[in-house]
């Protein structure tokens, strides 16, 4: 058996868990159904792959300039607890569960697969680091929980293919909001914080402008470039709060921010200051990087997509990460990044002084990495639906989520809880807190709680698809209806495809952003 444990674990460790090789081998896929030549399936695979890489390259761009600016922070509030870090958590538990994790996950996608093709929720989960990261969350919590093996992989093999394609029906109503048209699904397991921007922005922004559509005093005008903007905003956050460090510990330890992965710290002040500038830019070159990379793997992913879908699951939606939507509202990415941090302070300190002596509940610091990623897309949802006001408020909401809810979260995962990260993304922290709780009723009523949990997930997210995505609801029409008539607003009607009831309002993208191609259906 050794042998289907190590075959298990090469797909799950070096295939399956690798979005770029997950995302080639599904354009490959698709290009053969679609029967296009051999130069032409190889040429779009790789591109494909090359898209995934240089979303991963900007992604450790963007950990790398983040790193210095999270212990100035920490340093100049002398606040200590917990940092939600996905990739961190995960590796540790490999260690110990790591055969458990790969059977769980493969199961998970076949089951997600059989669910995509028999059920309404036609989605199909292609973020495989997301994957595996909740393969591995509810591994632990089953395991923790005192559940046998065979329990940890059939039961959790069924919850996690019920969550790949539930979670994106959830969110849909608001990510067609966002992109116009249902070629696309979010799949990341930030749903939960994502679908809350999109109802803040309901709330609060009925009559607030698009992020993109910021009028600038004509000195400003350079600010309309989303990328100078983001560099711009960063360095002035490094140098506020590197100043405010200097001053908090001193120069010797100051200096010390920037001395991480074997580098010299600041030579002097002086150096220590432009350190700081230049973390700033590193950030706005990240952030452009991941937007090639969105833009590069749309082209290839979404038209081979197609050939694929009409053989196994007829209709199916590519399900894919987080960044997919920040090229529809780039401010609002930046917006909702600072928004969402600003959301973690403020549930930390309300962590330290009601809920830590209260309830127990640990301090969780808030991480950079995903306030920005989960922060950046919840912005794009809350804009979509509210401007300004549902960018900002959208994303506050989001930091809040993902600072409550991973506390929650450290109470199911047993010694694991002391190892001072955890997941950081709310859809691990809700329904790995749900069934860690009901796995520790026994292993005959955990299995049943837990099942139930999956099916009333699974319902829900069939009710949504049936009755709010299939009848073409548009969470912003109210504010469309609100807004005054304005020819050069950034706001366009998309026409509905043939067959299709209604036509969908969106958020135009701007300049470049990926439009993705119409369904098959609609085209000429």
């Amino acid at each position: 058996m050794d042998w289907l444990v190590s075959t298990a674990e090469f797909l799950v460790n070096e295939i399956l868990s690798q979005p770029a090789y997950l995302i080639g081998l599904i354009t490959a896929a698709g290009l053969i159904a679609l029967k296009k030549s051999a130069g032409q399936i190889v040429g779009g695979a790789i591109k494909a792959t090359l898209g995934f890489l240089l979303i991963g390259a900007g992604a450790t761009l963007v950990v790398g300039a983040l790193a210095p600016l999270g212990e100035m922070i920490q340093g100049s509030t002398g606040a200590h607890g917990v940092i939600p870090t996905n990739e961190a958590i995960v590796g540790i538990a490999q260690e110990q569960y790591g055969a458990r994790v790969a059977w769980l996950m493969i199961l998970g996608f076949a089951i997600s697969l059989l669910l995509a093709r028999f059920t309404p929720l036609r989605y199909v989960f292609l973020t495989g680091h997301h994957m595996l990261f909740m393969a591995t969350l509810l591994t632990m919590v089953l395991a923790i929980a005192g559940q046998s093996s065979w329990v940890v992989v059939v039961v959790g093999g069924v919850l996690l293919g019920i969550l790949l394609v539930a979670m994106p029906a959830f969110a849909h109503p608001w990510t067609k909001r966002v992109t116009g048209n249902d070629s696309v699904a979010i799949g990341h397991f930030g749903t939960a914080g994502y679908i809350a921007a999109g109802a803040t922005g309901q709330l609060v922004g009925r009559r607030s402008r698009s992020t993109e559509e910021m009028d600038l005093p004509e000195g400003l005008r350079f600010l309309r470039d989303s990328m100078v903007a983001t560099a711009l905003s960063m360095v002035l956050i490094y140098l506020i709060m590197s100043l405010v460090f200097l001053g908090k510990v001193g120069k010797e330890e100051a200096f010390k921010a920037f001395g991480e992965n074997g580098a010299a710290g600041a030579g002097g002040v002086g150096d220590y200051v432009m350190q700081s500038v230049m973390q700033g830019l590193q950030f706005g070159i990240a952030v452009a990087v991941i937007l090639f990379g969105v833009r590069t793997i749309l082209g290839e992913l979404v038209p081979a997509f197609q050939g694929i879908a009409r053989k196994l699951v007829p209709g199916a939606v590519p399900s894919l990460d987080a960044p997919i939507v920040f090229p529809y509202a780039q401010n609002a990415v930046l917006i909702g990044f600072i928004s969402s941090f600003v959301g973690g302070l403020v549930s930390l300190g309300l962590l330290a002084w009601i809920f830590h002596p209260a309830f127990g509940l640990a301090l969780v610091l808030p991480g950079l990495v995903p306030h920005f990623f989960t922060g950046g897309a919840a912005g794009v949802y809350g804009n979509a639906t509210g401007g300004r006001r549902g960018a900002a408020l959208g994303a506050f909401v989001n930091g809040v989520i993902i600072t409550f809810l991973p506390a929650l979260l450290l109470k199911v995962l047993g010694a694991f809880g002391e190892e001072n990260t955890t997941f950081g993304d709310a859809d691990f922290g809700w329904f790995g807190t749900l069934v860690g709780y009901a796995a520790k009723t026994g292993e005959t009523g955990g299995v049943v709680l837990m099942l139930l949990i999956g099916v009333a997930v699974l319902l829900g997210a069939i009710v949504v698809q049936k009755r709010v995505v299939e009848t073409g609801w548009d969470p912003g029409a109210r504010r469309d209806a609100l807004l005054p008539p304005d020819p050069d607003r950034a706001a366009e009607k998309v026409p509905a495809a043939a067959g299709s009831p209604v036509a969908y309002a969106k958020i135009a993208p701007p300049r470049g952003a990926p439009k993705p191609p119409p369904p098959p259906d609609a085209r000429t």
